[in-house]
């Protein structure tokens, strides 16, 4: 008897894979549940900004190579989804604005590809905010994406659409980037996995202008950790090391300075503690052992001095892009080198400090100072009874961006809205956080909107 489509959704990754090998369902038969998918939701949660015309192609391909036990790699007909800032041949790379949605890629940049040469199919492109430099998912191309948890809320950003497809079943799991939090964040209010890689573990070429200096990496998201390690290992080309040995030191952080955060974060934070003190690790409550006050004063600069060299590029893009990044770029043009060269010093400081992890296996934190708000607001204008700014939400992730840490978002246990965590760790730890953390991650709580 042949598959369901409810079936084949509510299989992971490597769960399909092994359906594909023994012939128990096809690359065909994942595509066109995942097709039945996008046709009932994508109206409601918005999750693409395009979508693949030759999926089901490529799965019927995708199906001989398995029949003649010959597939391309081990993601052989997976459906994938991709970050629309990321270059897939055959698609735009729209990354939110009109004059890039009008401009079909050729090649794929080099994440892509290595997922393209293990056998993965592109399902189609995950909206992100204009330039993806905000923490929610919304542009004038192609409007608000939303929460499958709850469609009035916003997925974060600006992974946003991603998420919001991979969490609702449109895709079996995707490719995102994070360049300030935009894997972490978005995965904690979806209750999904993701890596945040460190700088060069993931290798990269032939995208986009970095509009964050080195900050922005590439990296997976999924519904399980087994599934992440699949695709981490096809990203990387790095086989799987042995776990560490004995108990690991782990930092809890639960704020930064007097920044808020919501209680019932808190409270999911305090649980996450106890869960991997029960999975035997030491884990010890302080404050971070650096002042982020020099790097935070300047962070704005990052995306306004990027948008500025871009916009010089390519004018057309400039034109089309929203007012407000229009002014962003202005004040980046106007800002001097030596303010430039300040925000490298704060950004050299944090590296050399945190080379070593200040003799800690890893950081806790919240991956999220804030819960999911309205979809079409850029920020919640209070946390927790504060006023704070359009970064109030996302004080957790930055650092570790400029720092070219690893970090791990992974889900808290919750009965309510997903909350996420995320463990960061020194240079080359990818898979050691993964390790640290598979004891207390929870099974994937699927939306009631996936099921119907």
């Amino acid at each position: 008897m042949s598959p369901t489509s409810h079936d084949l959704l509510s299989l992971d990754c490597c769960a399909l894979l092994k359906q594909f090998r023994s012939g128990a369902a096809t690359p065909l038969q994942a595509a066109e549940a995942v097709l039945a998918q996008v046709a009932r939701l994508q109206p409601e949660l918005n999750a693409f900004s395009a979508l693949s015309d030759t999926l089901r192609a490529e799965a019927e391909a995708a199906g001989r190579r398995w029949r003649q036990a010959a597939p391309l790699g081990p993601l052989d007909g997976l459906p994938l989804v991709i970050k629309d800032n990321l270059v897939s041949a055959g698609l735009p790379a729209a990354w939110g604005n009109a004059e890039l949605a009008r401009r079909v890629a050729q090649a794929d940049e080099r994440p892509v590809a290595a997922l393209r040469a293990a056998g993965a199919l592109v399902v189609g492109k995950g909206n992100t905010p204009e330039f993806a430099v905000e923490g929610y998912t919304d542009n004038l191309t192609f409007g608000a994406s939303r929460n499958p948890f709850d469609p009035a809320l916003t997925p974060g950003g600006s992974s946003g659409g991603l998420v919001a497809a991979v969490a609702s079943g449109m895709g079996y799991a995707g490719l995102g980037t994070d360049g300030g939090g935009s894997i972490r964040r978005p995965a904690g209010y979806t209750g999904l996995v993701g890596l945040k890689p460190g700088i060069g573990h993931v290798p990269r070429g032939g995208g986009l202008a970095q509009l964050l200096l080195d900050f922005e990496v590439a990296g997976p998201v999924a519904r399980s950790l087994r599934d992440l390690r699949l695709l981490d290992t096809v990203l990387s080309g790095r086989e799987a090391e042995a776990p560490p040995v004995g108990r690991s030191r782990i930092l809890a952080v639960p704020r930064l300075g007097d920044a808020p955060c919501d209680p019932g974060i808190l409270a999911a934070f305090d649980a996450a503690v106890e869960a991997l003190r029960g999975a035997g690790h030491e884990v010890s409550h302080g404050a971070l052992p650096h002042d982020l006050g020099p790097l935070n004063a300047r962070w704005g600069q990052v995306a306004e001095i990027g948008l500025a060299t871009y916009f010089a590029r390519d004018p057309a893009v400039a034109e089309a892009a929203a007012p407000k990044y229009r002014a962003m770029a202005a004040r980046g043009a106007e800002a001097a080198a030596t303010e430039l060269y300040a925000l490298q010093e704060a950004v050299f400081a944090l590296r050399e400090a945190s080379r070593d992890l200040w003799g800690f296996h890893a950081i806790l934190m919240p991956a999220s100072a804030a819960h999911p708000w309205p979809a079409t607001e850029s920020h919640p204008g209070r946390i927790d009874g504060q006023e704070v700014g359009p970064r109030g939400h996302a004080v957790y992730t930055g650092w570790v961006n400029a720092a070219g840490l690893p970090a791990l978002a992974f889900p808290a246990v919750s009965e309510a809205l997903p909350i996420g965590m995320q463990l960061i760790g020194a240079p080359g730890s990818e898979r050691a956080l993964m390790d640290i953390a598979e004891p207390v991650i929870p099974a994937f709580r699927w939306p009631r909107i996936a099921a119907g």
